[in-house]
């Protein structure tokens, strides 16, 4: 059984990673045979990425760290039941292409196994 507070705080490595863009932090809160859902829609065309185990994950990943930097963090909720949590928070994503940035709302949906996650699904949508 996992622990609320080992639960709370993957929840809290995961964002943090996110946040400084670090892969191998990211990569690390992930078990090997891992599930990543992400699904969303920006400038009105929907985006979605389903990738199982870490080979497959990483490079998704790998895209997002890349691609974008994310700032002015707020966790707005977490509920955690046994193994799961549910996350709700809001940051500005800043294209580091076009340095368009973009204040979003997400909700990740997390399963815990074994002290790292199992699966993430990810929600995200333009404030």
């Amino acid at each position: 059984m996992t622990d609320r507070s080992q639960v709370e705080q993957l929840v809290k490595e995961l964002h943090a990673a996110r946040m400084e863009g670090h892969l191998e932090r990211l990569c690390a809160v992930f078990a090997p045979d891992a599930r990543l859902r992400i699904a969303g829609s920006s400038d009105g065309k929907p985006i979605a990425i389903d990738a199982s185990r870490i080979a497959r994950i990483r490079p998704w990943l790998s895209i997002l760290v890349k691609t974008f930097r994310l700032s002015r963090y707020q966790l707005l909720s977490m509920t955690i039941e046994g193994a799961a949590a549910a996350a709700h928070w809001r940051v500005d994503i800043e294209s580091k292409i076009t340095g368009i940035i973009v204040p979003t709302e997400l909700v990740d949906l997390i399963e815990v196994r074994n002290g790292q996650i199992s699966s993430q699904i990810e929600f995200f949508v333009p404030c």
